[in-house]
């Protein structure tokens, strides 16, 4: 196929391409979301061996930090391998290994076990956004990454958002966790042999052009191919705006691991809704933010070069309402649609700037040659902080109630917005400095 093949078949390809991507990394949601819309079952079975239910909590709390904490080294050891061995395998290899480990789990009902599948589990799953980011980077030039990886980044708010309704479908027919498990399991499955049979690195394998990438990103000045990690990684750990970029993933990710891991149990104990209505109202976190992502990533294109520091400061900022009316609400009947209706702002405002960090700021900074690493380095940030949404959350909860919990939430919030307004000001005064070298 020559260079001359007409514009509507690569599109076609890069569609393709997108839908693949997009239900494998739906499909990884359906191997994570199983544990946190299981976590009342699980704590109840727990009970049911003679554990005490705070003892039961503070097990599922220090079982799910410990799973964020495999995870964030898992981002920052491994992910930097997709760009010297390609997107795809690390995207593939990545969902093989989370359903493994899914039906591990479901194979016995023993806590060493489930430590085990569950830290393997997110260990596998590590490499699977770097690998999508890295395949991204060989189909779609730059100025199209914010509405691309905002699509893409639907991906795990809609698997997020369908694997709590069609889980919390199968416990109102009385399914327990084992089959939440099992059928985390048979989806990902079918997903998995869809992407390894159609989905392709780059378009350069139909004889397509290598797509463009930003002129300012980290590598821009380098020619010469970077055949080890050391010289992947070294631009970017050097990197002022870089570490910015890593701090906001930070807080950013405990608050969205926060609402994404305990949003059942807090609607359980503090308003009295079902297992299952939990479970399926829970649903709310993803579903608002992926219209959030949408809004968000078309802005990006579409506002300039500091366009996405100045949506993240103005929404962080927002956020920061939502939650503090969290932190004063008391507890009620599952009839109240005030937690419902915050829960969404806070999705809203949260979600968007958080799909920004590991998505389109790291292609912007990483390109082609540094992709993966880029996504990797700042989501393995972002999660070592996300390790404090299973025990500490757990242990604040018990000693402040949810209000403490929301309360800390805020503050966490408030600072991350901070640091929004300082990489906005740190890259307008880098533009500034470029336009006058010009």
């Amino acid at each position: 196929m020559s260079n001359a093949t007409p514009a509507s078949g690569m599109r076609r390809r890069q569609a393709w391409t997108v839908a693949l991507l997009f239900a494998g990394y739906a499909a990884y949601y359906f191997c994570r979301s199983d544990l946190s819309v299981a976590m009342p079952l699980l704590i109840e079975d727990l009970q049911r061996h003679g554990m005490a239910n705070r003892d039961a909590i503070l097990r599922m709390g220090q079982l799910a930090s410990l799973g964020v904490f495999a995870y964030a080294i898992g981002k920052l050891t491994l992910t930097g391998l997709g760009d010297l061995w390609g997107g795809r395998r690390s995207f593939t290899l990545g969902l093989g290994g989370a359903i493994a480990f899914t039906l591990l789990f479901a194979s016995t009902g023993y806590l060493p076990v489930f430590l085990i599948a569950w830290i393997g589990n997110r260990m596998a799953q590590s490499i699977g956004w770097a690998g999508l980011i890295k395949v991204c980077s060989k189909w779609f030039g730059y100025s199209s990454y914010g509405t691309i990886i905002g699509i893409l980044s639907l991906s795990f708010l809609v698997g997020d958002a369908v694997a709590r309704q069609s889980m919390g479908m199968l416990m109102r027919q009385d399914y327990g966790w084992r089959a939440l498990f099992g059928f985390a399991a048979l989806v990902a499955g079918l997903v998995l042999i869809a992407n390894l049979l159609f989905l392709r690195e780059s378009r350069a394998e139909f004889g397509y052009e290598e797509p463009e990438l930003n002129p300012l990103n980290l590598f821009a000045n380098s020619s010469a191919p970077a055949n080890h990690l050391w010289q992947i990684v070294k631009p970017l750990l050097v990197s002022r705006t870089f570490a910015v970029v890593c701090l906001l993933s930070f807080g950013c990710t405990i608050v969205r691991e926060t609402f994404g891991l305990w949003t059942p149990v807090y609607l359980r104990d503090f308003f009295s809704y079902s297992v299952a209505s939990a479970a399926e109202t829970s649903a709310i976190f993803p579903a608002v933010g992926a219209v959030s992502v949408l809004v968000t990533g078309w802005l990006s294109d579409r506002i300039g070069p500091c366009g996405r520091s100045v949506v993240m400061s103005v929404s962080l900022t927002a956020a920061v309402l939502p939650l503090t009316a969290l932190a004063f609400l008391r507890a009620g009947a599952a009839t109240s649609l005030w937690p419902v209706v915050l829960i969404g702002l806070v999705a809203f405002f949260l979600l968007g700037p958080y799909s920004y960090l590991a998505g389109a700021i790291a292609l912007d900074m990483g390109g082609s040659k540094a992709g993966a690493a880029s996504s990797g380095i700042v989501d393995g940030i972002g999660y070592l902080g996300g390790v404090l949404a299973g025990d500490t959350v757990a242990r604040l909860s018990l000693a402040y109630g949810w209000r403490g919990v929301f309360a800390a939430l805020a503050v966490v919030t408030a600072l991350s917005a901070l640091s929004a307004g300082f990489l906005y000001h740190h890259q307008r005064a880098q533009q500034q400095n470029e336009i006058g070298l010009v």
